[in-house]
């Protein structure tokens, strides 16, 4: 399997299985516990590890949403509770959603292993959110770590996406728009906020999706073999047991 084929079938099951632990039961559970409603636990604790810092940093850092929605649900949150704190609290329920989900997987062991070499691998150079995410202690038992490592590898493509878009001249609300356009409004963008959309934007999305591609595949061209299938079979087998 080559990088490219490599990178094309992992990071693609993440981006949709990895952040599945953002409104569980766990989730709104713990964020009601700190006094916080469901968005504000989910922009403060996602972006909690960005630290001490204004909401359009953390809007920044997240890209495709409306800023003015992030930057109140930011300012809500650290106003009840500090940033780090609710990220650690976030972190902590990826690492629940493990335990629940993961702990009798196959290949668990191999596949954490992987993830977490490509995580070490990972310059966090430019990619705000996703050091962020690095700079967090990651949880010793197993199934607790593979889900943070997924959910930290899946920060990592993302914002590797978001240079990668703004360096073929788009933005990355074009971006949601061509690639989420049934949920832009759950992103807080209304009908007059839609961009023009024609087969210009559309093949520039397909460069930022190749270059985004090719930031990513340093950190992954780490693996030998035995560690490539051990990924990709525990990718699939992770997005069964999220299921």
């Amino acid at each position: 399997m080559t990088n490219e084929e490599l990178v094309k079938t992992v990071c693609p099951i993440l981006n949709d299985n990895a952040w599945k632990y953002y409104f569980t039961p766990n989730a709104i559970e713990v964020g009601k516990s700190m006094g916080l409603k469901g968005m504000e636990f989910y922009v403060a604790g996602r972006g909690g590890s960005l630290g001490n810092c204004e909401g359009s940093v953390v809007a920044a850092a997240f890209g495709y949403f409306n800023p003015v929605i992030i930057n109140a649900a930011w300012s809500l949150a650290t106003a009840k509770q500090p940033a780090r704190v609710i990220g650690d609290a976030h972190y902590e329920v990826a690492a629940h959603l493990g335990r629940e989900k993961l702990t009798n997987m196959p290949g668990l062991n191999e596949f954490t292993a992987a993830m977490e070499k490509v995580f070490n691998a990972a310059d966090p150079d430019g990619l705000a959110l996703f050091a962020a995410f690095k700079s967090m202690p990651l949880a010793q038992d197993t199934p607790a770590r593979a889900m943070q490592l997924a959910a930290s590898l899946r920060e990592f493509r993302g914002s590797a996406h978001l240079i990668a878009i703004r360096a073929v001249g788009l933005t990355s609300k074009q971006a949601h728009y061509v690639k989420r356009p049934n949920d832009v409004k759950g992103f807080g963008w209304g009908e007059d906020d839609a961009p023009v959309i024609d087969d210009q934007v559309r093949a520039l999305m397909v460069q930022a999706e190749n270059l985004t591609d090719a930031l990513c595949i340093p950190a992954y061209s780490v693996l030998n073999e035995a560690e490539r299938k051990a990924l990709v079979d525990g990718t699939k087998a992770f997005e069964a047991a999220l299921k």
